[in-house]
C-alpha cells in the first residue's frame, strides 16, 4: 500500500467535513449586511471572501499561512523564503475573484522571538509584497511558548474589484479551455506528505535536484501569479481562475457546477516523480494533493486562448491548455480510471 497524505497526517476528507461544519455554523452571517456596505458577494467556499464596499466596488479578503513548510525552513535555518510563500498563497487566491491584492497584514507565532529569524521572515515578506505589487501594513508578533514550538506565518491579503467585473465562474460552459500556468515546484502545499517521503530516504542536504538539495527544492517559493492574471483580465474575457493549491486539481470543483477533462498536462517536475516513486503514491493521491506543475488555471473560450498564453510567456510564466470544461461533473485526468472529487 503506497503512502497518502491522510497516512502522512493531513486527512483531505476530514478537513473539508470540517469546514462543512463551520460553514454550517457561520454561514448565516452572510445575511447580517444583505444590501448595505459589508455584504457577502460571493458565499463561503470560493478563494476569496468579497464583501460590498460600495455600488461599484468590492473589498476581496483572503487568509492563509506557510504551513509545514516551515518546518524545512527550520530543518535548514533557512527563513528568508517563506515570507514570500505567505504572500503568494494569499495573492493567487485573491486574483481568482478578478481582484487586485492591494495590503497584507501577516502574523508570526513564536515559541521565543528570535531576531534575525524575524529579519529573515521580513526579507521574504519584502520580496513577496514587490513581486505582488502590494504593501505591507501591519501585523503581529504573538509570543507563545506554551503553545507554539518553534514558528507559524500566516496571513491576510485584501484586495480591490469591480462588482461588475467579478470572476465568478458563472460564464463558464462545456467547451471553454483550460490554460494552465507553469508552478515553481511543490509551492506550500502537500509538504507533510512529500517531507515525510523525501526525508524518510533521504538526507535533507542531498543534492539530488539537478544540483539543488532536498531542502532547497522544497524550499524553492511559491510562484506569484498576480502581474500575469491582471493582464489577461484586460486582455480576455476570462471565465474562471483556479489556484492550484491544498486539494490540487480538485480546487477546479470550487469555480463551476461544470466537470473538467485533463488531457494534455506538462510533464511534472523531478521533485513530484521522486515522492511518487519513494512513497508508491498512487496518482490519484498524487493528482488530489499536489499541483503537478500546474500551480494555477485560466478558463476561458478558445479565442482568447493565445491570449493568455502570450501574456504568461511575457511575463517569464510558462502557460499551455491542459484540457477543457466537460458537462459531466468531475475532474478527469486522460488515461487515468478515477475521478477527483469532494
Amino acid at each position: 500500500m503506497g503512502m497518502t497524505y491522510a497516512r502522512a497526517g493531513v486527512d483531505i476528507d476530514l478537513k473539508a467535513l470540517a469546514v462543512e461544519n463551520i460553514v454550517r455554523a457561520v454561514g448565516k452571517t452572510e445575511r447580517l449586511r444583505r444590501g448595505r456596505v459589508g455584504e457577502s458577494l460571493a458565499g463561503i467556499g470560493h478563494f476569496s471572501g468579497i464583501v460590498r464596499l460600495d455600488g461599484r466596488r468590492a473589498l476581496a479578503i483572503s487568509t492563509d499561512g506557510v504551513g509545514s513548510k516551515i518546518l524545512v525552513a527550520e530543518m535548514l535555518r533557512k527563513y528568508d523564503t517563506i515570507g514570500i510563500d505567505l504572500v503568494a498563497m494569499n495573492a493567487n487566491d485573491i486574483i481568482c475573484v478578478g481582484a487586485e491584492p492591494l495590503t497584507l497584514v501577516d502574523y508570526l507565532a513564536v515559541e521565543k522571538p528570535e531576531p534575525e529569524v524575524a529579519r529573515e521572515i521580513g526579507v521574504g515578506l519584502a520580496k513577496g509584497a514587490k513581486e505582488a505589487g502590494i504593501s505591507i501594513s501591519g501585523g503581529e508578533l504573538a509570543v507563545l511558548p506554551e503553545m507554539i514550538k518553534g514558528i507559524d506565518l500566516a496571513g491576510t491579503i485584501i484586495g480591490i474589484v469591480d462588482i461588475r467585473k467579478m470572476v465568478m465562474g458563472d460564464r463558464i460552459e462545456p467547451g471553454d479551455v483550460v490554460v494552465g500556468l507553469g508552478s515553481s515546484g511543490i509551492h506550500s502545499n502537500g509538504l507533510t506528505l512529500a517531507r515525510k517521503v523525501l526525508l524518510g530516504a533521504h538526507d535533507i542536504r542531498d543534492k539530488i535536484f539537478d544540483g539543488k538539495s532536498v531542502g532547497e527544492e522544497l524550499l524553492t517559493p511559491t510562484r506569484i501569479y498576480v502581474r500575469e492574471v491582471l493582464e489577461i483580465l484586460k486582455k480576455a474575457q476570462v471565465k474562471g481562475l483556479a489556484n492550484i493549491t491544498g486539494g490540487g486539481f480538485g480546487n477546479l470543483y470550487r469555480i463551476t457546477k461544470y466537470g473538467f477533462l485533463l488531457d494534455d498536462l506538462p510533464e511534472p517536475q523531478a521533485v513530484f516523480r521522486e515522492i511518487q516513486r519513494l512513497g508508491k503514491v498512487s496518482d490519484k493521491e498524487m493528482y488530489r494533493t499536489f499541483n503537478l506543475g500546474v500551480g494555477f488555471c485560466v478558463v476561458v473560450g478558445e479565442g482568447d486562448v493565445d491570449k493568455v498564453v502570450r501574456v504568461c510567456r511575457r511575463h517569464g510564466t510558462e502557460a499551455r491548455p491542459i484540457g477543457r470544461v466537460v458537462e459531466e461533473r468531475g475532474v478527469r485526468i486522460k488515461g487515468k480510471r478515477f475521478v477527483l472529487g469532494y
